[in-house]
């Protein structure tokens, strides 16, 4: 494997670590904002972008183990969030599915949506479109870093 190329700015690492803390801090604080811990949300967020799935696969999702799992699926149905729901094939399993979002999500995360929105109102389309081409593989590169961090192959969607 060959060593990444420096970066062109000699302090684009610690921006960019500083982007990220900055995200997950916020990330952090609208969940407590919503009296959710930063699990619970970060659940519901994969539920709410992969839909329904099975408890071992959201325990993949979130790197919980089972009992953890099992006791994030109780307090988001406790709250209202989420349902299991029976397998129709075999009754000894259930789905976990999203059925609501913390009412005060929306309110809680207006005021940085509505700043990174300005932020984006500056770029031109075809920066954008470089900008949402990084997301889309950054996020496909942590997502295997993550799984090669577990010792599983990387899903190759």
């Amino acid at each position: 494997m060959s060593t990444p190329t420096p970066p062109a700015r000699p302090d684009a690492h610690r921006t960019y670590r500083r982007y990220l803390s900055a995200v997950m801090l916020h990330g952090h604080a609208g969940a407590k904002a919503c009296g959710l811990g930063a699990t619970d949300l970060y659940a519901l967020n994969v539920l709410e972008l992969s839909g329904a799935m099975s408890p071992g696969e959201l325990a993949d999702r979130t790197g919980l183990t089972t009992g953890p799992t099992t006791r994030l699926i109780d307090r988001l149905e406790r709250a209202g969030y989420v349902r299991r729901v029976p397998d129709p094939t075999d009754r000894r399993k259930v789905t976990v599915e999203p059925v609501g979002r913390p009412g005060e999500l929306d309110r809680v995360m207006t005021p940085a949506r509505q700043r990174i929105a300005g932020i984006l109102d500056g770029y031109t389309p075809d920066q954008l479109d470089v900008l949402y081409d990084y997301f889309t593989r950054a996020a496909r590169a942590y997502q295997e870093a993550a799984e090669e961090l577990r010792g599983e192959e990387p899903d190759a969607s």
